[in-house]
């Protein structure tokens, strides 16, 4: 199959736009340039000439020789209408913006197949790691059955650093914030919000759901306290943040994000740092896991280059388990164990919202339940205002397994 060259609009300049750039300058054999790039501050100083770059829109967008667009922009709402508007001219699209596919995504799987432009996105999610295209292709005749990784290298880079060299958490985002692998305002991250946004993605390539990311049960490293990693050194465990999505015996989808204790004998306990891993398993093929980098403007601009060079032969997603099997639906009804810790409540009151209780320990000021909980009863308790709440997840259970 021939090649064709690919006229690069660029949207954004920052870290991984210009690693980016400097990935392509140094990938002769790749037939793409950045044709112009577009950004936001004019009085920005740049380390490209000025000529290369534009601050409207349209220039990339009107330009007939321009066929493909990279959007990397922070702000999502802005990347929305600039990705629907390529896509409708019939540009295709590389995106890293997981927040904006998640919240548009049935929408822009149904736009790409009016226009017959496509949208690739493996920088989305876990940057270095090609999930996505191995769960559209590799796994496309062969029924998964759970996916499970850690998807947000920010947020392992502070479990890290808490873990392995006693930082406080406080202290390990100021690290990370410093390093650059946090934002300013690091709630996407340690709130949960990144890796609900990307297992949104997963659930969309690995089962064929599509899913509102609001339906999707979160829970942040944010709410993390001492307890939680005290119980995890007792016992040997360490503390990941995890997006979990496994098929249940009905056909319907577990899906979640939650702080998880993981034992040495799990792939991602050697998971550290900025490194992200997702396990997978099948009913043919079983347990098989990936590693890499899941941060930084070089892994994630391999990653958009990777993108790039599919479009040159034309590649885009067919979203096959959409097309050809009857989708998964996400379930309301997921069982799940779990460590809960809290304060300003007895273990009676909150055992009573636990279907099975198989530890307890009651102190001053923090108490936990370790048992058995659904998502509804577990979102209600961590709602609970005085209660400074938090819940780590050892498993997800079958539904019936509880009773």
């Amino acid at each position: 199959m021939s090649r064709k060259t690919l006229n690069i609009g660029l949207f954004g300049f920052g870290c991984v736009g210009q690693g980016l750039y400097e990935v392509l300058e140094k990938t002769p054999t790749l037939q793409a340039r950045i044709h112009r790039i577009c950004v936001k501050d004019p009085n920005k100083q740049r380390s490209l000439p000025t000529e290369r770059f534009t601050f409207e829109p349209s220039d990339i967008l009107n330009d007939p020789s321009i066929n493909t667009v990279v959007e990397l922009i922070d702000d999502s709402e802005a990347a929305y209408q600039l990705v629907k508007r390529a896509l409708k001219v019939g540009k295709s699209v590389v995106s890293a913006n997981k927040k904006m596919i998640a919240e548009h995504f049935e929408e822009l799987i149904v736009l790409q197949q009016e226009t017959g432009a496509a949208l690739l996105y493996e920088a989305a999610v876990c940057a270095s790691i090609p999930i996505i295209r191995n769960l559209e292709e590799y796994y496309d005749n062969d029924l998964l059955e759970h996916i499970e990784g850690i998807v947000n290298g920010s947020t392992n880079y502070i479990l890290t650093k808490t873990e392995r060299d006693n930082l406080s958490p406080q202290a390990a985002l100021e690290q990370a914030q410093a390093l650059g692998y946090a934002e300013s305002n690091p709630a996407m991250d340690v709130e949960g919000y990144d890796a609900k946004f990307k297992l949104v993605l997963l659930l969309g390539h690995a089962f064929g759901t599509l899913v509102d990311p609001q339906a999707v049960f979160q829970v942040g490293i944010d709410r993390l306290g001492s307890l939680e990693l005290e119980y995890a050194r007792e016992k040997s465990l360490k503390v990941k943040l995890v997006a979990v999505a496994q098929r249940q015996a009905n056909g319907q989808i577990s899906a979640l994000v939650m702080p998880k204790f993981v034992s040495a004998d799990d792939p991602l306990y050697a998971v550290d740092d900025v490194f992200n891993g997702v396990k997978t398993k099948t009913h043919f093929s079983d347990a098989q896991f990936f590693a890499g980098r899941g941060a930084g403007a070089y892994p994630t601009a391999s990653a958009v280059i990777s993108d790039i060079s599919a479009l040159s032969y034309d590649y885009k997603y067919e979203y096959k388990k959409r097309k050809f099997l009857v989708p998964a639906t996400l379930s309301e009804q997921v069982q799940v164990r779990v460590l809960f810790r809290f304060r300003g409540l007895s273990v009676a009151e909150v055992s009573s919202h636990f279907d099975v209780v198989s530890e307890t320990f009651q102190s001053n000021p923090e108490s936990y339940v370790i048992g058995i909980t659904d998502l509804k009863r577990l979102q209600f308790l961590l709602q609970t205002p005085w209660a400074n709440a938090s819940a780590v997840l050892f498993e997800i259970v079958e539904p019936t397994e509880n009773q």
